[in-house]
């Protein structure tokens, strides 16, 4: 079988003005790096206002193994399947960190004959957007640092900074840090930590921004600390928020590159979805909405996380509603929450999840019935696609298609995106063009004036399905001090196991019976949202016994290799 790589480089790729041309951007809103891909301007979204907007697909998942169902290759595959249905569609997709290419989850640009265009370079720096956020970031850190040691005018208590710092790579040796040392001269002692810098506020801002003076206005209003009395340090306290706009300027345009097929895919920030809000920027979405009849776009992870998070947090701030989802499947997922297979990213997989065994599908689909109805508690459509592998069978198929059905979908189709592009999603776009034909009730899963427990006891009881939730002390602090302060208002940002319907990665299918620990709350007030840690979440992810960095090279003509 051809690696994804292997595919990438041997489709002749056209130039990304005619890319851009083909969906309706005019020369003076394209702003090209090299040859293949581009920025384009925020004058586009002026001069198309009074566009009326395509429809609106998101694209989620059942709660995956470790090595993923093909949600990526799905939305990819969809707007391939759309357009050969000669609807015009666009896919919009987040970037790839830097932390899973080279760790343990590869790209996430697609694969097979379902991917965007050029994939190494959206799988590495491509136009530099992570860089900028990861200084934009860390210039506030240092200036909060700096500010403390130069006289401290603001009355700054240093053991509340909960400003950590940022790096795109997985290194678990920063997740707990002594910063300061050296004397007094290199800053003062005290405990630090590095996040990844998709989990960074600033990325989740940008992608959450509708304009250039929003996001500055967000910058400005991220809550770094408080004073020694309690009261509230800002960036625009520190002064900091303007440089930091300058510095993400140019990050917060959408770039545009191109698929497998020749057409429009917006690729733009990266929050991750176990950790942030997991979803591609409300700019490119709406770019897209005035360019297409259909804009295809990826939630991260399963229903539980991006898509509730989508729903809750990025529709509220974008003002867009959903026409449908899609629910991404596997036979191979199904037979894992049965809890009879144990699937471990590196690891030879269990033979028998490569034969027929219809009594595992059918127990792990419990699993695949409760991210229906958190679907269907937003009050939108939801088509089922099977992303199908070599192993999987007619009989399991149409299990699978039975049970879907029978639990609420409104319809169920297999999915080939990977092996035949567009031609292997026509069904699925057909599909999804009936479903969001139809009348929707798009609502919200509770509303913003609650209290912050109120807030999260919801997600937690009707998303995840558990009796109740618990707080550590720590968490219970937070809460009050975050009301007080005023933010108790805001949307909630569970960060969360994607391996789980629960908090523990262990529990598979449709987990009962267990509380839902909070270990930590934080306030990401710029981004506009509270985070609370669920259990041993982390917001720094380590590297596994091999990377996927190990096999990746360049070899003696430049050209890379190894890159899944």
């Amino acid at each position: 079988m051809r690696s994804d790589l292997d595919i990438a480089q041997s489709i002749e790729l056209k130039p990304i003005s005619d890319i851009a041309a083909s969906i309706g951007i005019h020369d003076d809103e394209l702003e090209p790096h090299g040859k293949y891909k581009a920025k384009i301007s925020l004058k586009l979204l002026d001069r198309l206002a009074e566009q009326r907007n395509g429809k609106y697909i998101v694209v989620t998942a059942i709660t995956p193994t470790p090595l993923g169902e093909g949600k990526t290759i799905t939305t990819i595959g969809l707007s391939l399947g759309l357009n050969k249905l000669n609807k015009k569609a666009i896919a919009t997709i987040r970037q790839p960190s830097l932390g899973p290419v080279f760790g343990i989850k590869g790209g996430a640009a697609g694969g097979g004959y379902s991917q965007v265009l050029p994939m190494e370079d959206i799988n590495l720096h491509f136009t530099g957007d992570v860089h900028a956020v990861g200084l934009a970031h860390n210039l506030c850190a240092a200036f909060l640092d700096n500010h403390i040691l130069k006289n401290n005018s603001l009355n700054i208590d240093p053991h509340s900074i909960i400003w950590p710092r940022v790096i795109d790579v997985n290194d678990r040796f920063l997740r707990e840090i002594i910063i300061g040392l050296g004397g007094k001269e290199n800053g003062l002692l005290r405990e630090s930590e590095f996040e990844i810098t998709e989990a960074s506020e600033v990325m989740a801002a940008l992608a959450l921004t509708n304009s250039l003076k929003d996001l500055r206005q967000r910058l400005g209003r991220i809550f770094l600390a408080t004073t020694y009395d309690g009261k509230p340090i800002t960036a625009d306290d520190i002064k900091v928020a303007g440089a930091m706009a300058v510095l993400l300027k140019d990050a917060i345009k959408p770039n545009l590159v191109q698929t497998t097929e020749g057409t429009a895919c917006f690729v733009h920030t990266g929050p991750f979805g176990n950790i942030a809000h997991g979803n591609s920027s409300i700019l490119a979405d709406r770019m897209a909405l005035k360019l297409a009849d259909y804009v295809v776009t990826e939630s991260g992870f399963g229903a539980d996380l991006g898509a509730e998070k989508f729903m809750d947090i990025k529709c509220r701030y974008s003002g867009l509603k959903p026409d449908c989802a899609v629910l991404v499947c596997s036979i191979r997922a199904l037979k894992m929450h049965s809890g009879r297979f144990n699937v471990v990213t590196g690891k030879t997989l269990d033979s028998g999840l490569f034969r027929e065994n219809l009594s595992a599908v059918e127990a792990g689909g419990a699993n695949l019935r409760k991210q229906i109805e958190n679907i269907r508690i937003f009050g939108i459509p939801v088509v089922v696609a099977i992303n199908r592998f070599s192993p999987d069978t007619d009989n399991e198929i149409e299990l699978v298609k039975r049970m879907a059905g029978e639990y609420g979908a409104e319809d169920v189709v297999v999915s080939l995106a990977h092996g035949q592009g567009g031609e292997g999603t026509a069904e699925l776009a057909a599909a999804v063009v009936k479903a969001a034909e139809k009348p929707n009730n798009f609502n919200f899963l509770y509303p913003l004036d609650i209290p912050i427990k109120e807030k999260i006891e919801t997600i937690a009881t009707k998303i995840y399905g558990a009796d109740g939730v618990s707080y550590h002390p720590l968490a219970e602090k937070k809460i009050k001090q975050y009301t007080d302060l005023g933010f108790g208002n805001l949307p909630i940002c569970m960060a969360k196991t994607h391996l789980s319907l629960s908090h523990d990665p262990e529990l598979k299918g449709r987990p009962t019976g267990f509380t839902l620990p909070i270990r930590d709350i934080r306030a990401s007030t710029g981004a506009g949202f509270i985070y609370p840690l669920c259990g041993k979440m982390r917001t720094m992810p380590g590297l596994p016994s091999e990377p996927c960095g190990t096999k990746v090279d360049i070899d003696e003509n430049g050209k890379t290799i190894g890159l899944f």
